[in-house]
């Protein structure tokens, strides 16, 4: 086996790359975070307390309102254009009958050869987990043991009975080496790949999360990696090569500038609609007109919940306005605003004052929470 190598996308390569993580790469698939019900406590876990625990799914960033019809799923699909899935959580096992519909559904929709792997503990895979999920249509599984409790990692065994990928993701934990490598020497012949990902500190507020508490430090002033993860992952790298196990190490810098940043250039693409303007760092530039009570500033969020008719009234009445003065224009029936060409915005702006209308450009992202990155009032 050759050596370890660094990737165009900031990791650290040894050996072939996983199909799920090469699609991931190109910023080809879309996370399903199907259930945030987990069996486990790990001491990193970064999902946020807003996640963890609850039975809610969401595709990427956006919820899906009702997961017994998950037309976001489909429609995040689409939008982002997505050939595969990579469906995490929680445990996916702890909901088994939704994580074995959508595989389904997706196989459905996309065909059979969009990929679909999969995240898992092993306190829940068993036999009749592991056929429900081989039967949907599951490509590639991948398995998160424990590193502190050796007693179940025996159940990768139970992966080996079915024609998919198997594989082990874990965080490349400073201190562990030495776990790291039991485990490494436990299923070198077991699996077919091990991603180590890059420890990261996380803002979540969940009990079990204890990275700080526990001394764990970031390398820098500008990132959430740990201190000490890179230079683990290298050398459990080093020690798989001798096992010719293929691994991988997925670097924040990877999911945050690769992954996601093509993932959203997608997005913008086909969400900017007739009047937006994609960006090549996956934002959306909108010319933008406000009502003066509704214009971004304190407590934004919560106006546009309680916005009522009266508003939409104003924004229709407003927008047959610019419409006879010969302003292309429509509404953001979602944002309660005005949308318009830069060009237009910029030539009219004393038009769209003397309206009592705020101008301004806007930076967001493309997702489906429309998160502002910048607004620049005229």
């Amino acid at each position: 086996m050759e050596g370890i190598s660094r990737t165009p996308y900031h990791s650290l390569l040894c050996g072939k790359l996983a199909k799920g993580c090469g699609l991931c790469v190109q910023g080809k698939k879309m996370v399903v975070f199907v259930t945030g019900r987990c069996a486990q406590r790990c001491f990193y876990c970064p999902v946020s307390e807003h996640k963890f625990g609850k039975d809610d799914a969401y595709a990427n960033e956006w919820k899906i309102a009702d997961p017994t019809n998950p037309v976001e799923l489909l429609e995040e699909a689409r939008l982002t254009n997505a050939t595969g899935a990579g469906i995490t959580g929680g445990d996916p096992l702890a909901n088994i009958k939704r994580t074995c519909e959508y595989i389904k559904l997706l196989k459905s929709r996309f065909g059979k050869k969009f990929h679909i792997h999969l995240y898992t503990p092993l306190r829940l895979v068993t036999r009749e987990h592991l056929d429900a999920l081989y039967t949907s249509g599951l490509d590639e599984i991948r398995v998160h043991p424990d590193l502190d409790d050796q007693s179940l990692w025996n159940r990768i065994d139970l992966a080996r009975a079915y024609d998919w990928d198997i594989g082990i993701e874990i965080p490349a934990i400073p201190g562990y080496e030495a776990k790291t490598r039991a485990l490494v020497d436990a299923t070198h012949t077991k699996i077919s790949f091990l991603n180590l990902n890059e420890l990261e500190l996380s803002d979540t507020t969940t009990p079990h999360y204890q990275l700080e508490s526990l001394g764990f430090l970031p390398k820098n002033d500008i990132s959430y990696g740990v201190a000490g993860s890179e230079t683990l992952a290298h050398n459990i790298m080093e020690y798989a090569r001798t096992k010719k196990l293929a691994t991988h190490f997925c670097t924040a810098r990877l999911k945050d500038g690769v992954q996601v940043k093509k993932r959203l250039i997608a997005r913008a693409t086909n969400t900017k609609g007739a009047f937006g303007e994609a960006t090549g760092e996956g934002t959306l530039l909108f010319g933008c007109c406000y009502l003066s009570e509704l214009s971004p500033s304190a407590g934004y969020r919560k106006k546009l919940a309680c916005a009522g008719k009266d508003i939409d009234k104003k924004l229709m009445i407003a927008h047959k306005t610019l419409l006879t003065k010969k302003i292309q224009n429509e509404v953001d029936a979602r944002k309660k605003r005005i949308l318009l060409p830069l060009p237009l915005l910029r030539s009219h702006i004393q038009t769209l004052k003397d309206m009592t209308l705020v101008p301004a450009i806007v930076e967001e992202h493309p997702t489906a929470d429309g998160f502002e990155v910048e607004i620049e009032f005229l």
